[in-house]
């Protein structure tokens, strides 16, 4: 357990570190089969093998969300069943918390709405939300962002609220899963600043990236980059080409080219080229992308 628990920190902290990718992917994948062959392979208590198979879900749900991270969603979506299926054999509520909550992004990149919504309520209705007020917190971020999605300022707004309210609540300092460690203000900024951009409330998102790149931790260089990509859209939204472009180019070469980065900044230059087709600004951050290709 020691060392599958080892493992399980380590995929969290490549995961932080370069995003989704297609070896992450895989590995997680990997340790979660190795794992389970371990439960068939060795005697161990009751506790012990639900112990396992909350790692094992937990490993199935790091591949599922790598996929979802990359955009490879055909290859997200097999995940889900097997992750749902390991939590309940765990009996694990925190495992299956993690694993809705993907699933709900996961339907959102599908263009499915209704269920992405229904996966963030499964998510949210899981009871360990009751239990910690952190969990809650990004339960209810993640819906504001789905509720903005459809349009729905004030359900995005309330969730917004509700968000702030628990993780005040939160005691920070609780041992938690690895996988739980990316979740402070700063990334409740972040997702506020998501849900605010797709409203069009382009200060307020604006004043969330800030917030949000004043307090993310060392380590989350893909977090950093969707949040420079994230400002560079709130600063164009509001015509300010000269510091957008500025904003985009500090998104490393290597994380540009990425899954959810690489999308964002692909929307980031369709909406410059039509804002600003002759500037200066945009010939030099067309150049910069194609260096980064």
């Amino acid at each position: 357990m020691d060392r599958m628990n080892a493992k399980l920190a380590a995929v969290v902290s490549m995961d932080d570190k370069y995003g989704g990718t297609q070896d992450l992917q895989e590995h997680a994948a990997a340790l979660a089969d190795e794992t389970v062959r371990l439960q068939n392979t060795h005697t161990a208590s009751s506790r012990i093998r639900s112990e396992m198979y909350g790692v094992a879900a937990a490993f199935t749900a790091s591949a599922m969300w790598a996929a979802v991270d990359g955009r490879r969603l055909t290859e997200a979506e097999p995940f889900l069943n097997k992750a749902v299926t390991l939590a309940g054999l765990a009996d694990d509520r925190a495992v299956l918390y993690r694993v809705w909550g993907h699933a709900a992004i996961m339907y959102r990149h599908l263009g499915r709405p209704a269920d992405a919504v229904a996966a963030g309520e499964a998510a949210r209705a899981t009871s360990i939300t009751r239990s910690d007020p952190l969990y809650a917190s990004l339960a209810m971020a993640r819906l504001a962002t789905l509720h903005a999605d459809s349009g729905d300022s004030r359900g995005a707004l309330r969730a917004i609220g509700l968000a702030q309210a628990s993780i005040d609540r939160a005691d920070q300092t609780k041992h938690r899963p690895p996988w739980m460690g990316f979740y402070d203000q700063a990334e409740l900024d972040s997702l506020a600043a998501f849900a605010y951009l797709r409203l069009g409330r382009w200060e307020d998102a604006e004043h969330r990236a800030h917030r949000c790149l004043a307090g993310l931790r060392p380590g989350l260089e893909r977090n950093h980059a969707l949040t420079y990509a994230n400002l560079a859209l709130a600063q164009l939204g509001q015509g300010d080409v000269e510091p957008a472009v500025a904003a985009a180019r500090t998104v490393p070469h290597g994380l540009a080219r990425h899954g959810r980065v690489a999308v964002l900044l692909n929307d980031f230059t369709a909406r410059l080229t039509a804002l600003a087709p002759r500037s200066s600004e945009t010939a030099a951050w067309l150049e910069h992308r194609r260096a980064a290709a």
